[in-house]
């Protein structure tokens, strides 16, 4: 008896360098086409200066503090403006109810007043500051702040927390009519 080698027929298995990268699992996807938008955001971001990201953020945050002195929050009746419309509709307390009363307390220093209305809100506005500050004096000026990273980890026990506190803040009875507002 003679032994026949066989060869791998070229036709049937093809060599990964003779397979385009997209033609299938487990080579990678041909990169996706970007639309219109996204191709003039990115062109607007790369050609903007390096002020402009922390400035137009900035800009937002100061927005909001003026509309949350404005408005006077902590003086609204059920239906008055700012309003939330979740509440109004429903009665049911949403996620961020209380976040404009308890932004407008911090701005008068008063922490139990603005814990009482949103504890997580109060919770989360340093680290959101710090944030910035780290992130827009890097860009800017080269600082060297450590970065605050939060792992998806985090983030998730972060939402879970909040939804938790969302569901708790509705409930009927005591304890949890502590957390209504």
């Amino acid at each position: 008896m003679s032994s026949v080698t066989s060869q791998p027929d070229a036709s049937h298995s093809p060599l990964p360098e003779q397979v385009p990268a997209w033609a299938g699992y487990p080579y990678p996807q041909p990169p996706p086409q970007q639309d219109r938008v996204t191709r003039f955001i990115q062109r607007t971001w790369h050609s903007s200066p390096l002020w402009a990201a922390p400035t137009a953020m900035l800009v937002c945050m100061a927005g909001a503090v003026g509309y949350t002195l404005a408005t006077h929050p902590a003086d609204a009746n059920a239906g008055a403006a700012p309003s939330c419309l979740l509440k109004y509709t429903t009665g049911f307390t949403c996620p961020g109810c209380g976040g404009t009363r308890a932004a407008w307390y911090l701005l008068h220093g008063d922490l139990p007043a603005a814990a009482r209305h949103h504890a997580l809100f109060v919770f989360a506005v340093p680290f959101l500051l710090y944030m910035y500050v780290a992130w827009a004096g890097k860009r800017l000026f080269g600082w060297k702040i450590p970065q605050l990273s939060l792992s998806p980890g985090v983030i998730g026990v972060f939402i879970a927390a909040w939804a938790v506190f969302s569901v708790l803040r509705n409930l009927p009875w005591a304890p949890f009519t502590a957390f209504a507002v």
